[in-house]
């Protein structure tokens, strides 16, 4: 195994995949900290990285330190296997010949990562009360894992343990829900800690939309926009030319630009050359690429749309929590599993709002969410606030000052 990375020291930790750049988790420690003021937290994921320059934390490892308090603050923790912890912590080349090597032989592909990333864990953004100090509290706060029941018998095991420990843990859909309950475990449930960004960073995300590249958005389309993500999930020829027909159907019929974005950064997250094929084949003029990696610029491009399209699910959430219009991309390899978007929109949304559509899909699917009525969306807005208040006020409480 490599030499451990140098461990995080505070009696108060959060843990999540923040060590990476995926937009959902480079958001969660910031509402972590407006959520719970006055408290003074170390950032750990399973790496060390310092993800500033995109508007994320300075992240230590999680080591051999022992935490008072020990807070999982959300994303889909419990499904997340080493491997593939571990490949999303390399840069593309690094990971591309990562999965030449080992994708076909997972025993090596296990060894591999436990070297990696300096540690045993099958599930390892999962750490159990071993981690913490005597009497210290563990904390899971609206964490997912809508494949649990096609992950192998002995992470779900692991994972099940870990959760038995904690002092509180609550999940963010359904699904989740269903599949712990069915293995004798009963936790509530709460959204996701993004329906807050907008009460927490309102007035930020304000800001910036006044400036560089996000004002340059809303003056190259006048007339509002789209912001549009897929990940690379969605780059075989046939879901392109879908999405090239679909989407030229939806700017004549709407009048609203497309402005690409990426949520995330990492491997098995967005690639930016399939957003250059896209404009390149959809009418001119009608599309603009947005380059910034910034989590605050992304945040404010989606608060300034007329509405989110894409595979991201906390795209789906910042649109959520500004009242806006939004649709979720199902990838075209999908079939029955299940999806953490669609789980969390059958779970904490209204039915006349589209949940997971397919690529033939997007042009119904956007005209239908359109005609929301705004209410609705706001009402939808502030009930998620209260929920997430309420839950997160249960956890709180068990916290030393």
């Amino acid at each position: 195994m490599k030499n451990p990375q140098p461990s995080v020291s505070a009696s108060s930790v959060l843990f999540g995949a923040f060590d990476r750049h995926n937009f959902g988790d480079l958001l969660f420690p910031h509402l972590m900290t407006a959520l719970l003021p006055g408290r003074a937290f170390a950032f750990a994921g399973l790496v060390e990285r310092d993800l500033r320059a995109f508007g994320g934390h300075r992240v230590r490892a999680l080591g051999a330190e022992r935490p008072l308090q020990l807070i999982h603050v959300g994303g889909e923790l419990l499904t997340c296997t080493a491997w593939q912890a571990a490949v999303m912590l390399l840069d593309p080349a690094e990971a591309a010949a990562a999965i030449a090597r080992y994708d076909a032989d997972p025993v090596a592909a296990a060894e591999w990562a436990a070297d990696q990333l300096g540690t045993l864990r099958i599930a390892p953004y999962v750490a159990g009360r071993d981690i913490l100090a005597p009497g210290g509290k563990l904390i899971f706060n609206a964490v997912g894992g809508v494949e649990w029941c096609h992950l192998p018998l002995a992470h779900r095991e692991v994972v099940k343990t870990v959760l038995g420990q904690a002092d509180w843990a609550s999940v963010r859909d359904h699904l989740t829900q269903a599949a712990l309950q069915a293995e004798g475990l009963d936790f509530p449930l709460c959204p996701d800690p993004a329906v807050m960004v907008a009460a927490c960073f309102g007035e930020r995300i304000a800001t910036q939309q006044r400036q560089g590249d996000v004002q340059a958005m809303q003056d190259a389309f006048p007339q509002g926009y789209l912001a549009l993500q897929f990940s690379a999930d969605f780059g075989d020829d046939a879901t392109l030319d879908a999405l090239v027909r679909e989407l030229s159907r939806v700017v004549a019929t709407t009048g609203l630009g497309l402005v690409c974005y990426r949520a995330g950064a990492a491997p098995w997250h967005d690639d930016a050359r399939l957003y250059g094929i896209l404009r390149q084949r959809l009418p001119p003029g009608t599309t603009r690429l947005f380059e910034s990696l910034n989590l605050w610029d992304i945040c404010a491009l989606i608060a300034a749309s007329r509405g989110a399209v894409g595979s991201s699910l906390h795209g789906r959430i910042v649109a959520l929590a500004h009242g806006l219009p939004r649709v979720s991309l199902v990838p075209p390899q999908q079939a029955d599993r299940p999806l953490k978007t669609t789980a969390f929109a059958e779970t904490w949304e209204p039915d006349s709002v589209p949940r997971g559509v397919t690529v033939d899909e997007i042009e119904r699917a956007v005209i239908q969410a359109l005609a929301v009525p705004a209410a609705v969306l706001r009402d939808n807005a502030a009930h998620l606030r209260e929920c997430y208040r309420h839950s997160q006020a249960q956890w709180t409480s068990l916290l030393a000052v």
